[in-house]
Order: C-alpha cells, then sequence, then structure tokens
C-alpha cells in the first residue's frame, strides 16, 4: 500500500475511534487529529482518509473548519482520498453525516481519485447533503443507535476501497 494517512476530528472520541479501527483493518499506523496535520503532512502522502463527526445543523467538526483551509492550501493532486462520517440518524436524521459534505466540497474540485462512496439506501435517515445521485460520499455511521452496524459497515467499505490505496 502507497504512503497513507488518517486524518480525523472528533469531539466525543467517537470519529477518533473509528479512525483508530480503520488504520487498525488497513495497516496504517498514521492517524493525525485534524488540527496537528499540517500541508507536509496532506502532500506527502498518496492516500488520504478524512473523517469527520457531525454536529449542529449538518456541520463538520468545530477543528475541520481550519482543516478545509489547509486542504485548500495543499496540492492534492492524484490522490486518492475516501471520506467517513459519524452522526445520529435518529436526532438529528434531516442532517444525518452532512459534515462529510464540508470535506467533500473542499475536495472534489482539486484533481483527487475520490474512492468510498456507500450506497445511501443501506441507511435510516430523512436528509444528508452528503448523499450524491444516491451515495454518500463516503462511510457513514451511527454508532449511537446503529453500534450494531459499525464494525460490518467499516470492514466492507475497507474492502471495498483497499484495492485503491
Amino acid at each position: 500500500m502507497k504512503k497513507t494517512i488518517i486524518v480525523y476530528g472528533s469531539s466525543t472520541g467517537t470519529c477518533e475511534t473509528i479512525a483508530q479501527t480503520i488504520g487498525e483493518k488497513l495497516g496504517v499506523s498514521d492517524i493525525i487529529n485534524v488540527s496537528d496535520v499540517t500541508k507536509e503532512d496532506l502532500e506527502g502522502a498518496d492516500n488520504l482518509l478524512l473523517g469527520t463527526s457531525t454536529w449542529g445543523a449538518g456541520d463538520m467538526q468545530d477543528e475541520w473548519y481550519d482543516g478545509v483551509n489547509k486542504l485548500a492550501d495543499a496540492n492534492l493532486e492524484g490522490k486518492t482520498v475516501a471520506l467517513f462520517g459519524c452522526g445520529d440518524c435518529e436526532s438529528f436524521g434531516d442532517t444525518f453525516c452532512g459534515g462529510m459534505a464540508g470535506i467533500y466540497n473542499a475536495v472534489k474540485d482539486k484533481g483527487i481519485n475520490l474512492v468510498g462512496k456507500v450506497p445511501a439506501s443501506n441507511y435510516h435517515y430523512d436528509d444528508s447533503e452528503s448523499v450524491i445521485d444516491g451515495e454518500f460520499v463516503g462511510l457513514a455511521l451511527d454508532d449511537m443507535n446503529e453500534s450494531d452496524q459499525t464494525e460490518g459497515r467499516i470492514n466492507d467499505w475497507v474492502e471495498s476501497i483497499k484495492a485503491s490505496l
């Protein structure tokens, strides 16, 4: 596997734990909080796995607001990017995993190869900005209400992106 880093933003620790789980499954040890990631980290990797929790009305985790500026400043041309996000499909079903949309919008026009979209039909939610043409732009997880599905969803997603990394 080419040089891969996992960058996450987590306020309660859930997204951090998911980032670590993904890292273990892929054998990736470079797992960086978005507040600590540098332009050099981003440009030095071939593959970027970017994750956020979702807050408020579909907002990214707070530290990602500076993080998307780092993405904007970095040359991401030719990099493979996969997104993952956490949300609450019951209490916030109208903005489920919407935080991924902010990261997606920051990278989609930067010459990247986006992998890891997930069919939205496998989820119970009302709406999400992270759904385009019936697919989440990345792995969507609700570890609070659907924790029984988290491991299987991560395993399936990791298998789907592994060959691209």
